[in-house]
């Protein structure tokens, strides 16, 4: 019960808390630009930065500025290894037969989050959706696709009976679809991943504009979500 109640370490949670703030930046920062998004003296943040440079989890450019490190990957690329493998030559497939790109997303408390992701090699234009990436499982197609997995008592609290309807109606057909819910101008089709012993997934496509019908996609989607779960034993 002590080791329960004891205090988290402000320290740690300041560390992981700069990889946040240097993932949603998609782009290098200085020590300062970190210190003053993390609320710390610029002195507190060099000393958490040099840890995190030891252990490979950021880098710095020749001007000194900050960036995800390479070792991040190899840690991400642990993460639910089997179902990245099985799902990854899926996923690949399906983006460059339909020119979109392809992504498996899972939960992560309150947020859907992208797990892995796949651009189509010829595609004229794709929308980049890089793992990691998370938004609010209530909005979007894939957040919707996992929320049918998720008993209703166990939603987020924002859950209204407006979504609920919405996602009771579309899990009767096996698919979802988004349009303007998440960026501006972007549309996904998705379909929830359900497989034994882990937690729900989707896989989903996210594009802007495309000859084929949402109806189309999901039914490739669903060959590929019955291939994945049969490779893992679902």
């Amino acid at each position: 019960m002590a080791e329960a109640n004891a205090p988290a370490s402000q320290t740690l949670s300041r560390g992981i808390r700069i990889l946040e703030v240097l993932a949603d930046a998609r782009e290098p920062l200085s020590i300062d630009e970190i210190a003053r998004r993390l609320g710390v003296h610029r002195s507190v943040a060099y000393r958490l930065l040099r840890t995190l440079e030891e252990h490979g989890l950021i880098t710095r450019d020749g001007n000194g500025r900050i960036a995800l490190g390479a070792r991040l990957a190899a840690l991400a690329a642990g993460i639910a290894h089997d179902l990245q493998a099985e799902a990854l030559p899926e996923l690949t497939e399906l983006a460059n037969g339909l020119g979109m790109t392809c992504f498996l997303s899972v939960l992560d408390h309150d947020d859907c989050v992208t797990l892995a992701s796949v651009e189509p090699r010829h595609a004229v234009a794709s929308v980049a959706q890089r793992p990691g990436t998370r938004h609010p499982v209530t909005r979007g197609a894939p957040g919707k696709a996992i929320l049918s997995l998720v008993p209703p008592a166990s939603w987020p609290a924002s859950a209204g009976a407006h979504l609920r309807d919405e996602v009771t109606n579309a899990a009767a057909r096996g698919w979802f679809e988004s349009h303007d819910e998440v960026v501006p101008s972007l549309r996904a089709v998705a379909v929830p991943l359900g497989i034994r012993g882990r937690g729900p997934a989707a896989i989903a496509v996210v594009y802007l504009a495309s000859s084929h019908e949402p109806a189309d996609i999901a039914r490739r989607l669903e060959r590929s979500a019955t291939i994945i779960r049969a490779a893992l034993g679902s």
